[in-house]
């Protein structure tokens, strides 16, 4: 089928709540009379997402981002504009949506609680009608990448955290769903788990071809997995492109701190740099500068240290953010 996996077009939602209001009148009141208050979760939101492509869906906490993923699962109904997965509208045929995405919200579990991690799987396999040999065989690729069957025996309250998000990837892909919407995947992890689980995210975006929608506050998973990203604030989209596209427009530039043997910078070095303690730190915005003075920095048998690194993404989102207050205001 042509066309993207994933387009939202002005995509709003709006929800309508009580006003509680104080004292045990004021309660009366609100049971008799209750007072209803809007509030805008998503507002005209709009982007797609290609096949085979991964997608980073960032912003704050309340941004919209977990409601903007229900929707495009079919499990919120927009309050408008509309959404289109694999060319369907989500939420008016759920049953065709749900054999076509897989979810994983790493605060939750789609797992049976009390049940054995691969008895769930089995489970699952009967409630999506997948043929015994086709299960088999993508239970042990997913064993293979993801090294469950140690573990699938136990009951997910009996895993640690790392084990049960493992066992929800697999759960989510039993059923070989070309689009995957990853919410918070790795969070709580430690660092081991969660490279486990960025490796086995790469692998599905560029071996499988799935497309992928993740959201993370962790911004060395954004780093390292996406090309591409969208921020939200607010419930409205603030950024739509790559990421080193958002790193050269916002970002301050590349900084490198280097020690020498004698002190101080010997001749030739481009640029006096700026004495910082034992050591001279170098900064700039062009590339080109940055590759010149580390060529000639790795060179030489007189640098003793030498540490570099460019802005942290999460100064640059803040960045935009500020950049996209300052219009509005």
């Amino acid at each position: 089928m042509d066309g993207p996996a994933i387009e939202a077009r002005r995509l709003r939602k709006v929800f309508t709540t009580s006003v509680r209001r104080p004292g045990f009148v004021g309660a009366l009141r609100s049971l008799v009379a209750p007072e209803r208050a809007d509030t805008v979760a998503v507002e005209e939101v709009s982007f797609s997402v290609a096949r085979g492509e991964l997608l980073a869906l960032l912003g704050p906490n309340g941004a919209g981002k977990s409601t903007t993923i229900k929707m495009l699962a079919g499990v919120l109904v927009p309050s408008d504009g509309e959404a289109r997965v694999a060319g369907q509208v989500p939420h008016l045929d759920r049953k065709v949506n749900a054999r076509r995405i897989g979810a994983v919200f790493g605060q939750r579990t789609q797992l049976w609680w009390d049940l054995p991690a691969v008895e769930s799987f089995t489970m699952l396999r009967d409630i999506f009608k997948i043929e015994q040999e086709a299960y088999r065989t993508r239970l042990e690729e997913l064993d293979g990448l993801l090294e469950l069957a140690s573990f699938w025996q136990r009951r997910p309250r009996q895993m640690s955290l790392g084990q049960r998000v493992r066992c929800d990837l697999a759960a989510a892909l039993l059923h070989d769903p070309p689009i995957i919407f990853l919410d918070e995947p790795t969070i709580g992890m430690d660092a081991v788990a969660k490279e486990q689980v960025r490796e086995f995210i790469r692998y599905q975006v560029e071996q499988r071809s799935r497309t992928v929608i993740l959201t993370t506050h962790d911004m060395a998973e954004v780093a390292r997995l996406a090309r591409r990203v969208l921020l939200v604030n607010e419930g409205r989209v603030v950024y739509d492109g790559g990421l080193a596209e958002l790193q050269k427009e916002y970002g301050s530039g590349w900084k490198v701190r280097v020690t020498f043997a004698t002190g101080e910078v010997p001749p030739g070095i481009p640029g006096p740099g700026e004495k910082v303690g034992d050591a001279h730190v170098f900064a700039g915005v062009d590339p080109t500068a940055k590759r010149e003075l580390m060529r000639s920095l790795l060179d030489r048998d007189d640098v003793t240290d030498l540490e570099t690194h460019g802005d942290d993404l999460e100064d640059i989102m803040a960045a935009v953010y500020r950049k996209r207050a300052a219009v509005t205001a």
